[in-house]
């Protein structure tokens, strides 16, 4: 468990949520293992398959404090919303923004300045962590042409701009990924980006991490009342979480990229895990599935230290935190996004 944002946590997948008074009361196998004044919540995020009393399923909807359920792997199930009431006015608010260039193009900005920004991180931090492994001037070339980027992203006007800045910071950043590669180069050598299909291992692994960060990001939008189909920088577009693509920017370089780095740096995903189509197009196999989405769980309960929280907090909450920081800002209790800036 843990209070976040006046946000209630609640990570133990066997955990059943009562209500006792005007207390929140979680229970483990009958045994009570913690307690909050209902009062003091604005949100309960519950991550566990035996869900909530009904008596407390009320009692959220009267107080207007929002309850949702996640699978304990991050898969929304359900939001408690009652009679027609809830997070309808911070929808609207969401779907005016979208509407407005000048307002989607302020959202916009704060997504990819913590995407390029990130971006530069994970070169500079290969040059300090492998400074005998990795080509050094290189890394902080492409370093230096990523921070360059930072103010212009600022003095941008328009999402066309940012999309054009956006555009050649990835080349930018994709210029120098193949030398974080250590260890099976031969297997998993990096040209370039190519997505549908992917057309060699490293990225299929690529588009696999993005395909599961975009789905843990539309699930922590739907849990905070927000419509992740409605984006800011990513248009709408039927069947298309764009609001969970805008929100997943930042994050790429972070948690994706650096986690499939991880995984053939580490072997834990090899040449075996992949397999190649007659179109051309490499996909996992059933094992390496299997294996990524173990090691995707692991990494998820890993801590770090949130950048404006100040917090340390399992890197699986990373997108929910991020998702009520843009839900605040909406809603007008924060007067700019703060983007998630790691390093």
């Amino acid at each position: 468990m843990r209070q976040l944002l006046n946000t209630l946590f609640v990570l133990t997948e066997d955990s059943y949520l009562s209500l006792e008074g005007e207390n929140v009361v979680i229970n483990r196998e009958k045994t009570q293992i913690g307690r909050f004044p209902l009062h003091t919540l604005e949100a309960i995020l519950c991550f566990s398959y035996p869900g909530a009393s009904p008596a407390l399923m009320g009692a959220c909807w009267e107080r207007g404090v929002d309850l949702a359920f996640f699978s304990p792997r991050g898969k929304f199930l359900a939001r408690v919303t009652g009679k027609t009431k809830g997070n309808v006015l911070l929808r609207q608010q969401q779907y005016r923004a979208a509407d407005d260039p000048f307002a989607s193009c302020h959202y916009a900005k704060g997504f990819l300045l913590g995407k390029v920004y990130n971006a530069r991180w994970v070169l500079e931090r290969a040059t300090r962590d492998h400074p005998q492994r990795v080509p050094v001037e290189k890394l902080k070339a492409l370093s230096g042409q990523l921070a360059a980027t930072l103010p212009q992203l600022e003095e941008a006007m328009s999402l066309e701009a940012l999309r054009g800045l956006e555009g050649a910071a990835a080349q930018q950043y994709f210029g120098g990924f193949d030398s974080l590669i250590l260890q099976q180069r031969d297997a998993f050598a990096f040209a370039g980006r190519s997505r549908r299909p992917p057309l060699d291992p490293i990225n299929a692994l690529l588009s696999f991490a993005y395909t599961l960060l975009a789905r843990d990001c539309a699930a922590a939008l739907e849990g905070v009342g927000l419509d992740p189909y409605v984006g800011f920088l990513h248009r709408p577009r039927p069947g298309r979480v764009s609001l969970a693509l805008d929100l997943m920017e930042e994050l790429r370089a972070v948690y994706a990229d650096r986690f499939v780095i991880t995984c053939v740096n580490q072997k834990t995903l090899t040449e075996r895990h992949c397999h190649r189509q007659e179109n051309g197009a490499v996909l996992l196999t059933d094992e390496g599935r299997r294996a990524f989405l173990k090691a995707w769980q692991q990494r998820k309960q890993q801590t770090i230290q949130h950048p404006f929280l100040g917090e340390k907090i399992p890197w699986g909450l990373v997108p929910y935190v991020q998702a009520l920081l843009l839900a605040r800002t909406l809603r007008g209790d924060m007067e700019r996004y703060p983007p998630f800036f790691w390093k």
